[in-house]
């Protein structure tokens, strides 16, 4: 599984990177709005953060293809690093994708809400494609159950193409991604955090400091005892 942080706020991204296995930093128009500040400016940060070789997945704005192109160009001129141009599933957007593709550049579909989707967007030469999970589900759809249609196409195939699960409500939906082949997830910092959360955890840790605390004292570590 690759695990991604779906968020611009480079002090989660920080912390997460630092204690997670992180392989990626995946953007987009809104969640880069809510951070308030100039937008090239919070690309190069989260850069400085994860460094040249960790995925960052970036939109390119526009909906005709040749504004794809320029932003994508611009992007990858401007942030560098392993830069993936996220691109949504429309008609112009397949376009852009073919030619990016020619051209060398990352390619992450994203918009995505049906396995036939994908399977075109893979086609024209998407490295990820990313369906929304609860977006799906919201609208009485089959979010995993899509990432699993997905997969099987993939499979039959033989498409390189990653699957970039996103859109996520809870750490179940993630749990059931991964059982149906979901190569990859995007989640916010707060389910990053869930995903290792467990109140039965907590009280393990909390037995065994007070159990060795006991015997040996308060905050000590076995360096400090003979």
């Amino acid at each position: 599984m690759i695990y991604m942080l779906d968020t611009a706020d480079v002090n989660k991204i920080r912390r997460a990177y630092d204690l997670y296995p992180i392989s990626g930093v995946t953007t987009n128009p809104t969640i880069i709005s809510k951070e308030k500040s100039e937008f090239i400016k919070i690309l190069k940060d989260i850069r400085e953060v994860i460094g040249a070789d960790t995925m960052l997945h970036v939109q390119a704005l526009g909906i005709k293809a040749e504004d794809i192109i320029k932003e994508a160009e611009y992007l990858n001129k401007t942030i560098g690093g392993n830069l993936y141009i996220k691109i949504p599933v429309i008609p112009e957007g397949i376009k852009a994708m073919k030619l990016l593709k020619q051209r060398g550049v990352k390619i992450t579909a994203t918009a995505i809400f049906t396995a036939d989707q994908a399977l075109m967007a893979a086609m024209a030469g998407a490295d990820y494609v990313a369906p929304y999970v609860n977006r799906i589900d919201n609208i009485s759809g089959d979010g995993v159950g899509v990432v699993a249609e997905i997969r099987e196409l993939f499979d039959i195939y033989g498409l390189d193409a990653k699957i970039l699960a996103a859109s996520f409500k809870n750490v179940q939906q993630v749990h059931n991604v991964a059982l149906a082949g979901g190569h990859s997830v995007t989640v916010n910092p707060e389910i990053m955090d869930a995903l290792l959360s467990h109140p039965l955890t907590d009280w393990s840790i909390d037995q065994f400091i007070n159990d060795w605390g006991t015997v040996y004292g308060k905050d000590k570590l076995s360096s400090d005892v003979k």
